[in-house]
Order: structure tokens, then C-alpha cells, then sequence
């Protein structure tokens, strides 16, 4: 890209030029050469006039977490690169007091008058003069607010683990555009700066920020001034401040690099899980990257609270993650939530690199922050925990993504963004999902060695800066994978999924196959069909009994192969296609299915329900394949396999509903029934995690030995709060909780209201919600609106919609400035619509266009997503239903 900027000595000099004399140049000055000068490429967006950027921050807040403001000061160090009559800022929700413009050097002081404007979200400081290019510094004194949700600074309340009394913490979350609640700021990505923040608190409670303390000063008042060392090169969006009644648990990692858990006192060892991940982490990292860990701390937070949106924050040096996703206790963290620490663990700190020390231009390339983190956890995991075959499970992340990526309302991967809304928008299945998928499909592509040889260039190249997802591709490019560009183009810059039709034919012992290139849709199959997008699609193919074949397919190919067996077109699953076999493809898949990589067992299930879904092919091909996988197969592609089960029982009529559990009982009991209903000392997590899927699969199913195994442990917890205290209480509180009576109900509303940590508490307001009969789930939306729940509040009308969605949609539209007051402001919308998601009423469809209507255009992309989905699922859910019929009937138990 091209760029025009001008060295700092060149600047220097423009600045004395222009700033000579007592007071502000007040006309523009002629140059002999004229100099062009810009603070970002033409290429990169921006909110903000290109007139200055900033090159350093110093910030200093008093919060007073009671009354939930604060008061900030800022000096900002900045460069000025075209003459203006005002410097223009980002801030939201801030009060502008003094503002003053000093030269580099202190001199010529001028008052700044401060315009907000709340729509764009920026403050316009007015100069008295024109005000020249060169070096300043801009003095701002404000104030702000202390929100309950988590954007800017915001403040949790949850029950000390020694007194049960309530206590607050202060905890700030940017990402995507809310620092600038914080503090006036150039707040984009691209405009990264150095910051020095410091803070005055109270004197018994810790405060945390991106770099370690470098000096704390004890105050008459009985706060203390806390200074934080200064920060590398950074943007606005990974800045944190955390204050709190904390502890920290810590260790050395490579490099004498000091990390630690900080998290609510009494805490202890449920910190140590965590902490002792984070050094083996670093340590691949800095090898898998070819540069070390650059900051002398790295804190991971626990924030005991909970978000609608999110989980974790990659702030560097000081990660932020809410306390049930990082705190291992062991009397209610399940197997999936411990899963869920490791690899959001692994994901936030791959971010320290990629996101971190290398950060995208825009948020049009939020995907490379996000696909790539995702995909480089899922890679950390396989390394470090083998026996939880994180690998297989990227073929859940691959059909997540084609989830929405089937319909008209997807977008690329590298999607234009102008907004704060679609900025927002972002955080989606596609820049996450799809961006793990594509990357696993290109590394495939290009070869390991190779793949992280561009890494490593890529991060050399451009640390502290910015980048667009070009210059990724070229760096592996030029490190041998030849037209890797072209390919990634093709997969990013497009929406949707490429079809791959086979055909074969054996003729002496040699298979023919024929490929043929599509597209998938499940909303606009004929008009794809006639005009399809077209990608280069890297194929793996595999046959029985022989070497896999790399295949570049554009457009059709034809193929031999050695024997007659069955073909696998997408062996391993790491392209990101679909592949609609021919019948008798399909049927020696089924054939071979129990010989099959566990990898290609759960892969070509997933994908030939999803095409009988969208109306490819018949059902029945895809619950042959989903019956003949074995009841003893690898046990996450057992729990996959178990939760279609789940899936097609849901779909089936009542009538034919106990037929499905019958035949998902015949195989898959047994191993229910070999594992126990209480995990084992020393079992795998792959296995625990099973056991719950089959736990909760057959409970759903109504099973009876399940459903009164549920009831008959909820019971227990009326003479003893601890008895079901260990990594399956959740599940069995959750198959309890749906068959709940009135009063059951009442009982977990007290367990709720008593529980001693904000993690218990959580779990049980959700059970709340996720009840069946429908008088308790309207018991559960008033309660959410009582405000006793806190930020659990939006998790127990979540919860109803699962089995109500008709209910907590009509719910959250009737009581709408209830339910907006207790979300985060960036995705209202989304969740609104989310909770139609699985509804199954014609009506529906017009009561979310409606909404949709409501508001603003900007923010409706997520409210078309589920209206396409509903509109799609009303017309193939018939149809299925009478083929599960058919099924059933050509197959009987």
C-alpha cells in the first residue's frame, strides 16, 4: 500500500518552523517543497479528520465505584499533519471539562473549547487559531461513567468467598470501540500509541493494569496513587484497568517473564489450572512465532460476572476473562467448562502475537485477529492435551460457520465495516468459525513447515503495526506456497461454501471419479445452481488402501484412483466445502463408516445431514451414515454423533419421537451405561464430556432412568447444599431443571439466592430459564427483570428461549427498555433475535421483520440471519419429518 508520512526529524523541524514565536501560527505557511503528510494510509478508514495522530498517552482516574463515576485527566502527545482550526477525538459518555494545547516543549498554552457530538461519538476541541503542523500536547480533564454492562469501565458486584457479603470490582472492556468512554482518544486500531496510566484507589484494593506497578504512593486520604510503567506501542482497544478486593497467584515463565491470576480473594487454588497453563503456552508460542513474549508480566483477570457477547478479551499484558471461564472449582466446573478454560486460555494469549504485536488496519480484518486465534488454540490444544482430540473438533467449527454461511444474509470473511454497529456485528461465526476453518484448509494447503515460515515473516515484518490480511498471504506465498494468495483471496473475499459433486465408477479395479464444482445455499438453491460463485478448492482425497491425493480443484476434474473402495473427497475435513456423493458413493461410505478416520466418521456426518437439510439429497442417507457410525467410535465423535441424534428426535413427530430415542438408545446406552453416571478418578476429559452429552441427549429424549436419576438428585440438595458438588452437577441440575416442578423451581431459586460463589449463583439463575413447563419459564423472564440476578439477568431470558422462544421473544419486545438496560450496548439486536432462533411459528417470521423494521439499518444483518434460518427451517422441517417417517419404517428396531 502506498503511504506518505515524514520521518520524526523532519516533523521536528516543520514544528519549530511553523511554532516560532510566543503564540500559534495563526495563517498557513508556504513551503518551498511542499511536504505531504498523513497519519494513516489512504486505504485504511477512519471516523476521524486525517489531520493528527497520536503517539502518546499519559491517563490518570479516580474512580468511585459507589456512586459509579470517575474523573479522569489526560495529556496526549500528538502529531499534527495538516493545518486545522480543531483536533477531533473519540469519546462517548464524557464530560469534557478544561482542555488545553501546549507545543512539545510546554509553550504557547491556548484554551480548547470542546464540542461532543454523541451521535458520532467524538469531541471536537476548537483552537482559538489555527493550529500548525507539528508536535503538541492536548491537556484534557473529564468525567465519566461507571456502566454495569461490560463496555468502558464497569463495575461487578458479586459475594466475597469468605464473608458472602457483596463487594464490587471495577474491570474495563474496549474492544471493539469503548475506550473512548474511558478516555478521549483516537480510538482505532491503526492509531496505536504508547500509555502511561495511572490511578488513585483505595489503599486496601489492588489495582491491574497492561503493565506492571512502577510506583505506589500511600495518600493522606486513605487511597494510594498507583503508577503503572509505560506501555509498548499499542491501539486504544487493548488497554485494561482492572480494581478490586483481588489475589494474585503467580509464577515465572520463560524469559523470567512474571505471570499471574488475579482474581476475587478467596479464590486459592481455583487459580492454579489456569496459571499453569499460561508458561507451556509461551513458551510454544515463542518458538511457534519466532518472537519472545515482548512485556515483563502477563495477568490473566477473573472478572465474576458474565457477558452476552463474550468471554474473554486479549488486553495485551492483562487478559480479562469472566470467572467461570477461568477459574477451575472444583465443585461445579464441568468437563466442557474446563475445556472451555484451556482453550480460551490459549486463545487470549495467542492473541499477545497476532492482534497484539501485530494488529489489523481495520476492523474490516477483525477475522485475522479472530480466525487466527481460534485456529492457533485449537493447535495449542492438540499439542498439549492429545486425549481430547481437539482436532476433530474442528469440524463443529466448520459447520457452525456453514451454518450461517449457507445463507443470503452471510458476508466475506473480509467484510467492509464503516460503523460502530457493524463493527459490533463482527464478532460472528464467519470472522471466528470460518476464519479458523479457512486458515486449517490453507495450512493443509501450503504445508506446516511452510505455513509457519510465513508466520514468522509476517510477524517480524510488521510487529507494532498494522496489517490487512494481503500482507499475510504474501508472506506464506513467498515462503513456497505457490498461489496461496489467489486461493485465500477466493475463500475471503466471497461469501459462501463451495459444492463438490462426485461421482465415481470402478472399471478393473480402477475407481473413476469425477468432480464437479458448485455452490451450496440453503435459502437460494436454484439461483446458485444456474449462477454459482467459483473458488479454487484445495481437495484431499482419500481412498481405501492409498496414499491421499492433493488436488487443486477449479471448476471439474477427473481422477483415477487405485481399487474400488470408498472415496472420502474431503479426507481429514479440512476443506471448507460440502460434498454431495452419489448414492452409491454414499453407500460405500456407510459401509466403511466404522473403518473411517474418526475425523471423516463425524465430517461426513455433519455434511450429509446439512445437505439433506438444505434439500441436496434424501435424509436417509445421512441417518444411514449417522446409524452405522459404532457405538464404541472416538469419544468426541461420539458426542457429536449423540447430539444428532438429539437433533433429528427433535425434528421427528410425535409420533415417531420414540422410535428415534429407541434407535439412538440401541446404540449408544451401552456406552452410556459402560462409562457410569458419576465420572471416573483419572478418566479423560474427552470421556466426561461424553458422558454429559449422553446425560443430556438421552434426558431430552425423556429417557426414564435419566429424567428420575435428576429428579432423585436435586432432591439431595434440600438437606445438603454440597451433594451434588463435582464436575456432572450442572448436568444433572440442568436434566432436574427441565422437568422441574413449582415447587423444585422454588428450591433452585433459594440455592440461587444462597450460593457462595458468582459462578454457583449463575448456574443456577440459568436453570431457571430452562425449564419446560411454560408457566415456569414466565416465572423465570419477570424474575430476570427484578434486577435480582445482576448481570445473569439476560442468561435466564436466553435460557427460556431455548425451549420457549415464541415466549422470551414476546417477552423481551414487551418489555424492551427492561431488557436493553440489562445488555451490552453493542449487540441488543442480535440477542433480541437470537432468542427466535429456534422457533417453529409461521408467525414468527413477521413479528422478527417487524423488529427488524424497528431498527437501524445498520444493525439489522443479524435480525435477517435468523429470519432466513426460520424461513428455511419451516420449509424443510416437513419434509424431513415425513423422511424420518419413511426411515423409521424401512428400518425397523
Amino acid at each position: 500500500m502506498k503511504r506518505t508520512t515524514a520521518s520524526a526529524s523532519a516533523v521536528k523541524a516543520l514544528a519549530a518552523f511553523f511554532l516560532a514565536g510566543s503564540t500559534l501560527a495563526s495563517a498557513p505557511v508556504a513551503l518551498a517543497q511542499p511536504v505531504t503528510l498523513a497519519p494513516l494510509p489512504d486505504s485504511v478508514p477512519s471516523d476521524l479528520p486525517r489531520s493528527a495522530r497520536p503517539i502518546h498517552y499519559s491517563i490518570h482516574i479516580e474512580p468511585d465505584a459507589q456512586k459509579l463515576t470517575f474523573t479522569g485527566t489526560q495529556e496526549i502527545e500528538l502529531e499534527v499533519f495538516t493545518q486545522v482550526d480543531a483536533l477531533t477525538l473519540h469519546a462517548l459518555e464524557l464530560e469534557i471539562g478544561r482542555a488545553e494545547l501546549t507545543r512539545a516543549d510546554g509553550t504557547g498554552r491556548v484554551t480548547l473549547t470542546p464540542t461532543t457530538d454523541t451521535e458520532a461519538q467524538t469531541v471536537k476541541l476548537a483552537a482559538p487559531t489555527p493550529i500548525a503542523p507539528g508536535t503538541y500536547r492536548v491537556h484534557i480533564e473529564y468525567t465519566g461513567k461507571i456502566n454495569t454492562q461490560a463496555m468502558g469501565l464497569f463495575a461487578l458486584d458479586y459475594p466475597d468467598k469468605r464473608t458472602g457479603e457483596t463487594v464490587r470490582g471495577l474491570f474495563t472492556q474496549f474492544e471493539a470501540p469503548d475506550a473512548r468512554r474511558f478516555a478521549p482518544m483516537f480510538d482505532e486500531p491503526s492509531y496505536k500509541a504508547t500509555f502511561n496510566l495511572s490511578a488513585t484507589v483505595p489503599a486496601g484494593q489492588m489495582a491491574i493494569g497492561n503493565m506492571p506497578i512502577a510506583s505506589e504512593k500511600k495518600l493522606p486520604d486513605g487511597r494510594k496513587l498507583v503508577t503503572f510503567a509505560t506501555s509498548p506501542k499499542m491501539s486504544s482497544y487493548l488497554l485494561f484497568f482492572a480494581l478490586g478486593d483481588f489475589e494474585r497467584l503467580s509464577t515465572k515463565g520463560p524469559g523470567g517473564v512474571d505471570l499471574g491470576i488475579v482474581s476475587p480473594t478467596g479464590s486459592g487454588e481455583q487459580a492454579r489450572y489456569s496459571l499453569d497453563l499460561m508458561a507451556p503456552l509461551i513458551e510454544y508460542y515463542t518458538d511457534y512465532f519466532g518472537v519472545p513474549y515482548p512485556l515483563p508480566k502477563l495477568d490473566n483477570i477473573a472478572a465474576p460476572g458474565e457477558s452476552q457477547f463474550f468471554g474473554a478479551m486479549e488486553n495485551w499484558g492483562a487478559i480479562l476473562t469472566f470467572e467461570k471461564y477461568l477459574l477451575d472449582d472444583p465443585t461445579i466446573t464441568s468437563p466442557a467448562t474446563r475445556n472451555y478454560i484451556y482453550t480460551a486460555g490459549a486463545h487470549e494469549i495467542a492473541h499477545q502475537w497476532f492482534g497484539d504485536i501485530v494488529t489489523m488496519a481495520w476492523w474490516d480484518d477483525l477475522w485475522l485477529n479472530e480466525g487466527f486465534a481460534s485456529w492457533m488454540e485449537t493447535k495449542a490444544a492438540a499439542k498439549f492435551n492429545p486425549d481430547w482430540y481437539p482436532l476433530i473438533t474442528r469440524v463443529t467449527g466448520r459447520e457452525t460457520a456453514m451454518g450461517y454461511d449457507g445463507f443470503a444474509t452471510t458476508h466475506p470473511v473480509i467484510q467492509p465495516i464503516r460503523t460502530v454497529s457493524e463493527t459490533n456485528q463482527a464478532f460472528d461465526a464467519i470472522s471466528y468459525s470460518k476464519g479458523e476453518a479457512v486458515i486449517s484448509m490453507l495450512e493443509a494447503y501450503a504445508g506446516e513447515d511452510v505455513w509457519r515460515e510465513g508466520i514468522r515473516t509476517y510477524i517480524q515484518r510488521h510487529r507494532y503495526g498494522n496489517t490487512t490480511s494481503e500482507d499475510l498471504w504474501r508472506a506464506v506465498e513467498e515462503a513456497g506456497a505457490a498461489n496461496l494468495v489467489a486461493v485465500a483471496r477466493d475463500f475471503t473475499l466471497q461469501p459462501g461454501i463451495p459444492l463438490v459433486k462426485a461421482e465415481a465408477e470402478c472399471r478393473e479395479g480402477v475407481t473413476h471419479l469425477t468432480l464437479t464444482q458448485s455452490e451450496f445455499s440453503r435459502d437460494r438453491k436454484d439461483e446458485v445452481a444456474a449462477k454459482p460463485q467459483h473458488w479454487r478448492v484445495p481437495l484431499l482425497i482419500q481412498a481405501q488402501g492409498a496414499d491421499p491425493k492433493r488436488v487443486l480443484l477449479e471448476g471439474s476434474a477427473a481422477l483415477e484412483l487405485p481399487g474400488c473402495g470408498a472415496v472420502v473427497v474431503n479426507g481429514g475435513q479440512l476443506g471448507y466445502f460440502r460434498t454431495l456423493y452419489s448414492p452409491a458413493m454414499s453407500a460405500q461410505l456407510v459401509k466403511a463408516m466404522p473403518t473411517l478416520d474418526p475425523i471423516d466418521q463425524l465430517g461426513l456426518v455433519r455434511d450429509s445431514i446439512a445437505l439433506a437439510e438444505a434439500g441436496y439429497q434424501p435424509l436417509s442417507l445421512g441417518l444411514d451414515m449417522l446409524a452405522a457410525v459404532p457405538g464404541d467410535a472416538n469419544p468426541v465423535v461420539a458426542e457429536g454423533v449423540v447430539a444428532r441424534w438429539g437433533a433429528i428426535h427433535r425434528v421427528a413427530s410425535e409420533a415417531d419421537q420414540p422410535a428415534v430415542a429407541k434407535a439412538a438408545r440401541d446404540i449408544w446406552l451401552p456406552r452410556l451405561e459402560q462409562l457410569g453416571f458419576d465420572a471416573m478418578p483419572q478418566e479423560s476429559l474427552a470421556d466426561t464430556q461424553l458422558r454429559v452429552q449422553l446425560l443430556n441427549t438421552l434426558g431430552n429424549m425423556n429417557d426414564p432412568t435419566v429424567v428420575a436419576e435428576g429428579r432423585r438428585r436435586l432432591a439431595l440438595l434440600a438437606d445438603n447444599p454440597r451433594a451434588l458438588d463435582g464436575p456432572l452437577k450442572t448436568t444433572w441440575l440442568a436434566i432436574a431443571a427441565r422437568n422441574a416442578t413449582a415447587e423444585e423451581w422454588d428450591e433452585l431459586s433459594k440455592l440461587a439466592a444462597n450460593a457462595p460463589s458468582a459462578v454457583e449463583r449463575q448456574a443456577y439463575y440459568r436453570l431457571l430459564g430452562a425449564v419446560s413447563d411454560k408457566a415456569l419459564a414466565q416465572r423465570a423472564l419477570d424474575f430476570a427483570l427484578t434486577g435480582k440476578a445482576g448481570t445473569s439477568s439476560a442468561t435466564i431470558i436466553a435460557a427460556v428461549s431455548e425451549q420457549h422462544p415464541d415466549l422470551a421473544f414476546d417477552f423481551a419486545l414487551a418489555n424492551r427498555a427492561g431488557v436493553d438496560a440489562i445488555l451490552d450496548s453493542g449487540g441488543r439486536p442480535t440477542y433480541i433475535a437470537g432468542l427466535a432462533n429456534t422457533s417453529r411459528d409461521p408467525a414468527m417470521v413477521g413479528k422478527l421483520e417487524r423488529f427488524s423494521e424497528s431498527v437501524p439499518a445498520d444493525e439489522r444483518r443479524p435480525v435477517q440471519t435468523v429470519i432466513a434460518s426460520l424461513k428455511q427451517r419451516l420449509k424443510s422441517e416437513p419434509k424431513m419429518r415425513t423422511q424420518v417417517g419413511e426411515w423409521l419404517a424401512a428400518n425397523p428396531g
